[in-house]
């Protein structure tokens, strides 16, 4: 009996680690979207061995993570940790990062003269990939400890977790790259994710359950709308 526990909590938590994993996935592969088509697998392949490897380090310093949750100050009576801060400002990277590729879409839709800037590098994608990788890996691993006690299952959970996001990332950023449809949902999901980290740093955290079902339902409505329109063009 205690050996079926065991294996439901670490299924549990794995599920749980892709699930959360997959706000990574489509950070990094709309990222990868913007290199030559040459250079975006690596990007994508190091963009998430670096989370794992992020997630193992900080796994490894556990102790230093449980006291993120400590306040560091007060503003207006509301504690602030250090916790609190990386969600903050990861969230509204987040939100600014996924608001500016959907003005830009919308630029190219219409017509639009480009905005000027430089080009994207891979190094410096890179960056942004690392600074979405560490928000993340705190949210990942502060969620892991809160499920489970055994150390060992914290690090099987990130290493399978991980896997199935490479295994998971190609066909991913295929599909959204073919789809403009479904990059213009896949930002609008990592804006509201960007929003839910927010609020959380801020003291007020939305249900995941809440912003999971109701982008599933968005992608499903999306779905049944491709396949309409498609039965259209060929009818």
């Amino acid at each position: 009996m205690e050996i079926l526990d065991t294996l439901t909590a670490l299924l549990t938590l794995i599920t749980l680690e892709v699930v959360l994993g997959v706000d990574n996935i489509i950070f990094i592969s709309i990222l990868a979207d913007k290199l030559p088509e040459n250079q975006r697998d690596k990007l994508r392949t190091l963009g998430i061995g670096l989370a794992m490897v992020m997630r193992l380090v900080l796994l490894a310093v556990i102790s230093w993570i449980m006291k993120l949750d400590r306040d560091l100050f007060t503003v207006f009576g509301q504690g602030i940790s250090g916790k609190e801060l990386i969600l903050l400002g990861g969230g509204a990277f987040l939100l600014y990062k996924a608001t500016r590729e959907l003005y830009h879409m919308s630029e190219q839709e219409t017509g639009a003269a480009p905005a000027t800037g430089k080009a994207s590098t891979f190094g410096g994608l890179l960056g942004q990939v690392l600074v979405m990788d560490l928000v993340f890996s705190i949210d990942s691993i502060i969620t892991a400890v809160g499920m489970v006690d055994e150390l060992w299952m914290m690090y099987v959970a990130v290493v399978v977790a991980v896997g199935i996001m490479l295994v998971a990332s190609k066909p991913i950023a295929a599909f959204i790259t073919k789809h403009p449809s479904f990059k213009v949902l896949a930002l609008s999901f990592l804006m509201v994710i960007g929003v839910a980290l927010m609020a959380e740093g801020a003291g007020y955290p939305i249900p995941k359950g809440f912003i999971y079902g109701s982008m599933a339902f968005a992608f499903l409505v999306d779905v049944l709308q491709l396949r309409l329109l498609g039965r259209k063009g060929k009818g």
